[in-house]
């Protein structure tokens, strides 16, 4: 992921002179994660250069870049760095296009390498996505995969509305094919319509719905669970704002229960969010009460307490036959 990530930010780059890449470290030491790795020596200083370390000047940066014609592209090096810029995030780059009355457009793809899974030291992991998908003005996207981080980053960074784009770090290298050849939109594969999700795997029994890197343990719990003849949908939320109601109303109907998993504490998680809107569309289909496998309520755990916090594929599964016992 971490490669196909940079393959994308090297095609914004390319096709678009506007398109600038900054933040913590990104620009001679390639960031922390190396996502950005070769594309100062590719592009210059000019196009691709650090910042100091002020996350809230970093997205001001962005928003009076964006007003001036630009399309930038910041990084903030950790999720959990996030908090001091929160009141440039919510008041300025989610608002100027409004506020303007449409007159400034925001064509910024803030990247947040996000959630946890790295047993990195306290403030280097979180769950921030219910925070940003409450903020009127922002998309949001966390990818699953690496096909999935360049699709969505490339469809993120061309689109001229804000853009929370949430990496999972735990994914940064695992390993997958990536489309990248000739198509839609000068160079790249065709994109599907922003907002939708994608089934990543077909049952009949429970859907399981997840987004970043607990698609791929739901697919793990699936494969476990059809050994016991259990056959379960995975549905990859990947848009969780705006949400593909009716993508997630799709799978429902089709297995009539749902579990949803995410990493984020469970009260006032996106989980709920996801849960009424299943409620709300597919309510005659449902045979059983909408499950949430999440995180704890406390602050998200430094590295050694990881492996208790994060959902399980033993919680995973523990809910799935709580949910077929109706």
């Amino acid at each position: 992921m971490q490669q196909a990530i940079n393959l994308a930010l090297r095609t914004a780059l390319a096709e678009d002179p506007a398109t600038l890449v900054f933040g913590e470290d990104v620009g001679r030491l390639g960031g922390v994660f190396r996502v950005t790795d070769g594309l100062q020596a590719a592009f210059g200083e000019q196009r691709v250069f650090d910042t100091p370390l002020a996350e809230s000047a970093i997205v001001g940066l962005a928003v009076g870049l964006a007003m001036n014609g630009f399309r930038p592209v910041p990084e903030l090096q950790f999720d959990g760095f996030a908090y001091p810029a929160v009141d440039q995030i919510v008041n300025q780059m989610a608002r100027m296009h409004y506020r303007s009355r449409g007159t400034a457009p925001m064509p910024i793809t803030l990247r947040l390498p996000s959630f946890g899974g790295i047993r990195a030291p306290e403030h280097h992991g979180e769950s921030l996505e219910a925070l940003f998908a409450h903020v009127p003005g922002l998309k949001v996207v966390a990818p699953a995969d690496p096909d999935q981080a360049h699709r969505l980053l490339l469809q993120s960074i061309r689109a001229d509305d804000p853009v929370v784009f949430m990496e999972p770090k735990a994914r940064y290298w695992e390993r997958g094919p990536v489309c990248a050849g000739p198509g839609a939109e000068d160079g790249g594969p065709v994109p599907d319509p922003v907002g939708t999700c994608r089934v990543v795997r077909r049952g009949r029994h429970a859907t399981l719905v997840a987004w970043g890197a607990m698609v791929g343990r739901c697919r793990k719990a699936a494969e476990l669970a059809a050994e016991d003849g259990v056959d379960l949908e995975v549905v990859d939320l990947r848009w969780l704002k705006p949400i593909d109601a009716d993508g997630l109303a799709a799978s429902v109907s089709r297995t009539g229960r749902a579990v949803v998993v995410h990493e984020a504490p469970l009260t006032a998680g996106l989980g709920a969010e996801v849960a009424a809107l299943v409620t709300e569309r597919s309510f005659r289909d449902l045979t059983a009460p909408v499950q949430r496998v999440t995180g704890f309520d406390v602050p998200y755990p430094a590295g050694p307490l990881e492996p208790q916090y994060l959902p399980t594929i033993d919680r995973i599964l523990l809910a799935v036959q709580r949910t077929l016992e109706f």
